[in-house]
């Protein structure tokens, strides 16, 4: 992911489609973290007042700007408390994995919407409005994509990286927990100079694909009806 790669090549269609993200996504993907971790007994989320959808409980002010400008940001991490947790081991796993998770979901969903769409768009070539919708979920999706790639990174303080530690043999969890404040320094140098842009787009062209291979038929249907 290069830092900056998106900074000046940007259009109205994926500003909106930033904007969505930011107002309804990242909230979405902090709620599902403190869904989870109550659904595992830790209450800590929805004590603070996070386990809402609402953005102002969980918009990051300097995070939002930076997804509307390059694509890539967050929000104020959600507080969870493994200790409260019936089974703290699977509770942070699955706490972690519930935010990419939700990424995904909503880069599903946005698939099926364009799914649905381009028949309509290869039949109405002028259609403005219909050309619209397609840049915003093409944008919609792929952001969604990148923000669920991103956040598996096993890298402190990325969600992928608590998983990590969970899985991990004692010796090496503590090792990793003891160098967060490093360990968070060397992904924001990989993220700057780019070094992480190959793999990440890599797998995120991949779950694309895959995608849009399992809800072919949606298009293929629509395309016999029209």
């Amino acid at each position: 992911m290069n830092f900056f790669s998106n900074l000046f090549h940007i259009n109205r269609y994926v500003i909106l489609a930033r904007v969505v993200i930011v107002l309804l996504i990242l909230p979405l993907h902090e709620f599902a973290h403190g869904w989870v971790a109550r659904k595992f007994g830790d209450d800590t989320a929805e004590a603070a007042g996070r386990l809402t959808i609402n953005p102002i409980a969980h918009l990051d002010p300097f995070g939002s700007v930076l997804l509307l400008f390059t694509g890539f940001g967050w929000a104020k991490p959600v507080p969870i408390n493994p200790a409260r947790m019936r089974n703290p081991r699977q509770g942070v796993i699955w706490t972690s994995l519930a935010g990419p998770l939700s990424n995904l979901l909503a880069a599903l969903v946005g698939i099926i919407l364009l799914q649905v769409e381009v028949p309509f768009l290869n039949q109405h070539l002028d259609n403005v409005v219909l050309y619209g919708i397609y840049y915003f979920l093409q944008g919609f999706v792929s952001i969604n994509i990148s923000l669920a790639v991103f956040n598996l990174i096993p890298i402190p303080p990325l969600d992928g990286s608590k998983v990590l530690m969970m899985l991990l043999p004692y010796r090496q969890s503590m090792w990793m927990q003891q160098r967060q404040q490093m360990l968070s320094i060397l992904l924001w140098i990989l993220i700057l100079t780019g070094i992480l842009s190959t793999p990440l787009s890599w797998i995120s062209g991949w779950i694309m694909k895959f995608f849009i291979l399992i809800t072919n038929w949606i298009g293929t249907l629509i395309q016999m009806v029209l």
